[in-house]
């Protein structure tokens, strides 16, 4: 499994109150993805716009169509980015 960033930015002109009717239901859903070990961490950016979620998937697609689930993708542009963990060396 590789791990990627995705950042999702709400598009411009979205109705917000929209967005906040599906809270209950992308609640869920990223609860669901979660027990499957499919999302890892979730950080929202309300000033900005922006939700950051880990997913870990086979591949990058694999990785899009996860997030694509998600009730509030419907509103999202998004950047995808593959992480990697550092190695240190003493």
């Amino acid at each position: 499994m590789e791990r990627f960033l995705i950042v999702a930015v709400f598009r411009n002109g979205t109705n917000m109150d929209e967005v906040f009717a599906v809270r209950a239901e992308e609640a869920a859903r990223v609860a669901a993805l979660r027990s499957e070990g499919r999302i890892g961490a979730v950080h929202i950016s309300l000033a900005r716009h922006t939700v950051f979620i880990e997913v870990l998937a086979a591949h990058a697609k694999e990785a899009q169509e996860i997030i694509a689930t998600l009730p509030m993708a419907q509103w999202w542009d998004l950047e995808l980015y593959p992480l990697i963990t550092p190695t240190i060396s003493e």
